[in-house]
């Protein structure tokens, strides 16, 4: 039975958020965004739209003696015609650091996909609460981590003490930005996605810009980055532009290089790492686009396959192999005049080794078990020794054009 509570309920506003661009307050609570609402406002695309509010990398960060914690909140959750139900979104609890308990909310809106018809139905649902009891009786720091695959709208948040925003926690704060695989794709939890891994591993602050299909050299997102203060930057292309068949290589060069030049009016000294995409064998040598293949979803099984012709690349058509190339390239040439301009080859993080050990489930996404590698493998290649991100006298947070 649990023992009564006198409850103290704190407004959410965005001194208790880390790893959001911005807090828009809605119809029921805050709503908190990966996006900028400058770069909302260009974005006609459903699926960024939807990605973007998916918070990802976004935690409630606060101090307090509570020994109990609820959070109300709205998610949006996603189904897809003929196929089995999805798990709810995860919710991470970290008390000073560590890990102290997960929990999900039922209920919520839903938006029924079908990949078929190209159609997507929303359905309103009710509101539900995530507690959290047992806490230990002492000052602590406290972190909820958002469910990263859940647009999730922040109602309430109650404790049995009183709460105050985190302190600074000193450490350096590292901006990452690329598709799905860093927005989580079939990650077990928040706390989980690889850039999380890494983050927690190198010491750092997250502010993960991951958003599933939509890593596409967009301008909105190269400004939202040179905007944003920070002292670490990683960006990770290509995949994307690959599976949507997006633009040809003679446009790809001078989009990666407008895309570098944007950050760097807002963080000309900063360390950037320019990572190139993990082993994807579908698309290796054949270009986009990219289709789902139905004809296991009813079991709740969805492969992707590649459409394109390796015969096309003769025409421009994008491969993973043309564009490892061509950002090798890129990164070599600016880092002539940019010393703090590096390059990672995304098969370091996953390649053909770790491919048949840990095949992609969909032939595209990474799951659990790879994330953790792929975390574990940045944060040694990145974090320690050479690394471009090694050392910890980057802090200071460098923005502004």
């Amino acid at each position: 039975m649990d023992t009564p509570h006198d409850w103290i309920t704190t407004p959410v506003t965005a001194d208790l958020l880390r790893g959001a661009l911005d807090a828009e307050h809605g119809e029921h609570g805050v709503l908190p965004h990966r996006l900028p609402a400058r770069a909302r406002a260009q974005n006609t695309d459903g699926q960024l739209a939807m990605a973007e509010s998916q918070p990802s990398g976004v935690r409630l960060a606060f101090r307090t003696r509570a020994t109990a914690v609820e959070l109300d909140t709205l998610p949006t959750k996603r189904s897809y015609v003929g196929a089995p139900p999805r798990p709810d979104g995860v919710y991470d609890l970290i008390v000073d650091d560590r890990p102290a308990g997960q929990g999900s909310v039922t209920g919520g809106n839903v938006v029924t996909i079908d990949l078929m018809a190209g159609t997507a139905e929303h359905r309103p649902g009710p509101a539900g609460t995530v507690r959290f009891a047992g806490l230990p009786d002492r000052d602590k720091d406290v972190e909820i981590w958002l469910p990263h695959n859940e647009t999730t709208e922040l109602i309430a948040l109650r404790t049995d003490a009183p709460v105050e925003p985190a302190r600074d926690p000193g450490r350096r704060v590292w901006l990452h930005h690329g598709s799905s695989i860093s927005h989580g794709s079939d990650a077990a939890s928040p706390t989980s996605i690889w850039p999380a891994l890494a983050a927690r591993l190198g010491g750092v602050e997250l502010i993960n810009l991951g958003l599933a299909g939509s890593a596409l050299l967009d301008p909105f997102t190269a400004r939202a980055l040179r905007d944003t203060p920070t002292d670490l930057i990683s960006v990770k292309i290509g995949i994307n532009l690959v599976n949507m068949d997006l633009m040809r290589l003679r446009a790809f060069g001078p989009a990666v290089h407008g895309f570098l030049d944007t950050i760097r009016e807002g963080h000309p000294t900063t360390p950037l790492l320019v990572v190139s995409p993990i082993l994807c064998p579908i698309h290796e040598d054949t270009p986009g686009p990219c289709a789902p293949d139905f004809s296991g979803l009813s079991g709740g099984r969805l492969r992707f396959v590649a459409m394109g012709d390796p015969a096309e690349r003769a025409s421009g058509k994008l491969t993973l192999g043309v564009i490892r190339e061509e950002l090798s390239r890129i990164v070599r040439q600016r880092a002539a005049d940019d010393p703090k301009l590096h390059y990672l080859d995304g098969r370091e993080l996953y390649g053909e080794t770790d491919s048949a050990e840990l095949p992609l489930p969909d032939d595209l996404h990474p799951d659990a078990a790879t994330h953790r590698r792929i975390g574990e493998r940045f944060a040694r290649l990145a974090f320690t020794g050479d690394g471009p991100f090694a050392g910890g006298d980057d802090r200071g947070h460098e923005a502004g054009p």
